[in-house]
């Protein structure tokens, strides 16, 4: 008596006898080539998928934005000036380099109280090796912005290494870099700084020619046009979702409107800021490394979960030491910029409500302060909104109160939409 085994055919086998169901489960896999494949409507029914999801994204600061520059345009025709509008792109350029470090921070899911103190100190550095000790001007800047490197490295070594809690190890370098600046500036507690000097310029020099400004933004437009292709050609040799050649066109169009109306903007001032154009190198340089290098996904995978990283092989301890070491390097060019501002170092450099401004630029741009979500564009976006309610009130002549009390709203406002953005996520399964 003979018995005969019957199997279940399998996916594969399945896969190959009916080709037109295994294209269609392929298909319905990834919800993004559906999209693509319904048009306008597709992205249209996508976008309305992602808000009931409470994928925002930039969404709420943008509008934001744009309802705070409509309302005080509304007071006063002098907000959007060319005059003002490069004097508001230049006085960011310190607090959102500090944010761009605050963001590394929170992506972990930690917070760096030190960053303030840590900018004061490396505008003091380099105001006494560079003036009072006459050292040559490149060598003070760069052993001004190690000590940044050094005060987040040992912050970072005292909270992976031993274990104290982030906010009690920088709390207490807040309190110790403060008052070594104050040490190192000495009784009179201010350093001019030479007004023809490198660091001074780092804000004052302006790129006059009407050729760079729009030079920059046809580099910009161009660089992410052959960006966004050649991307999209590794993708499909990959075999995986890709977006349209139609699409890549029409975020191309949109970012050179965008960055020809600013570059119009600045050449009817002074012209390009070279403070801008720094700030902005750095931001796509971080975004590089946090999108496209191994390094930004591990920091990505710490923010979501400790434990899952480590038992992927991730070198947690170094990674939050780097992480901590890069915080406390943008804090120090921060600072820099910020004593080139006003052309001195002074006992009040990051000090008041500079911190908090940092932090705030860092939260309202998007970054989650429950780690694993951000980018450092979102430091453009947040102190693009900070710097636009300073200057819009201070030309209403309205008092540093009604500020703080304006911009703690803001602020509060983001973090509730960051806390509804993440329970309605897990509602959806996306978290």
């Amino acid at each position: 008596m003979s018995t005969e085994k019957t199997s279940t055919p399998t996916a594969e086998e399945h896969s190959v006898a009916n080709p037109d169901a295994a294209a269609k489960a392929v298909t319905a896999v990834d919800p993004r080539l559906l999209v693509r494949e319904q048009g306008l409507m597709g992205y249209w029914n996508e976008f309305k998928r992602k808000m009931k999801a409470g994928d925002l994204g930039s969404i709420p600061v943008v509008v934001g934005l744009l309802v705070i520059w409509a309302i005080f345009t509304s007071l006063n025709g002098n907000f959007l000036t060319a005059g003002n509008f490069s004097d508001m792109s230049v006085a960011m350029v310190g607090t959102g380099m500090i944010a761009v470090g605050i963001v590394f921070v929170l992506l972990l899911g930690e917070i760096d109280l030190s960053v303030g103190s840590v900018s004061g100190v490396a505008g003091a550095t380099f105001a006494v090796l560079n003036i009072t000790h006459g050292m040559n001007e490149i060598l003070a800047l760069v052993l001004a912005i190690l000590t940044g490197t050094v005060a987040g490295a040992i912050h970072g070594f005292i909270f992976a290494r031993i274990g104290v809690p982030a906010f009690a190890v920088t709390l207490a370098g807040l309190l110790f870099w403060q008052g070594f600046m104050l040490q190192i500036l000495g009784d009179n507690g201010t350093i001019n700084l030479d007004s023809e000097g490198l660091v001074v310029k780092l804000t004052s020099y302006y790129f006059s020619d009407v050729a760079a400004a729009y030079g920059l933004a046809l580099f910009a437009t161009v660089a992410y046009f052959l960006a966004a292709f050649f991307d999209n050609r590794r993708r499909e040799a990959a075999g995986v979702p890709s977006r349209p050649l139609n699409e890549i066109i029409v975020r191309t169009a949109l970012l050179a409107i965008l960055a020809f109306a600013v570059a119009i903007v600045f050449n009817q001032y002074k012209g390009l800021p070279l403070a801008v154009v720094i700030f902005l190198a750095f931001l796509v340089l971080t975004d590089f490394v946090l999108r496209r290098t191994s390094y930004g996904r591990k920091v990505f995978a710490l923010g979501g979960s400790v434990e899952a990283s480590r038992r992927a092989g991730i070198n947690v301890e170094l990674i939050r030491i780097s992480v901590f070491a890069i915080a406390g390097t943008f804090a120090a060019m921060g600072g820099l910029f910020v004593a080139s501002k006003i052309a001195s170092a002074n006992q009040g450099a990051g000090t008041g409500e500079f911190l908090m401004n940092v932090i705030a630029a860092a939260v309202i741009g998007g970054t989650s302060l429950f780690g694993g979500r951000g980018r450092t564009w979102d430091a453009l976006l947040g102190v693009m909104v900070i710097v636009s309610i300073q200057y819009g009130l201070a030309l209403e002549g309205i008092a540093s109160p009604v500020q703080y009390m304006i911009t703690g709203g803001v602020l509060l406002a983001t973090v509730v939409i960051d806390a509804v953005t993440r329970k309605t996520q897990k509602t959806a399964g996306r978290a």
